[in-house]
């Protein structure tokens, strides 16, 4: 399961989940996912935005969701 899979990257348009039930799923979610991943995440993104798997769009919205995550956690 990649990065985009694990947080809505598959729909047209992933969202932040409202609420803090959709809050606590996210963060959940995240640690779950941190837990099995390895390797390069940069590298892995990279690769996926340049076959064409993500598109810019999905990838800028990753960042964005990143960022905000990145605040919650810190």
């Amino acid at each position: 399961m990649s990065l985009f899979d694990s947080f809505g990257g598959g729909t047209p348009t992933p969202q932040m989940p409202s609420g803090m039930g959709g809050l606590q799923n996210i963060i959940n979610r995240f640690q779950q996912f941190k837990k099995m991943f390895s390797g390069n995440p940069q590298q892995q993104v990279q690769q996926m935005l340049n076959s064409g798997r993500v598109s810019q769009e999905q990838y800028n919205q990753a960042v964005q969701m990143a960022n905000q995550l990145q605040k919650l956690l810190k």
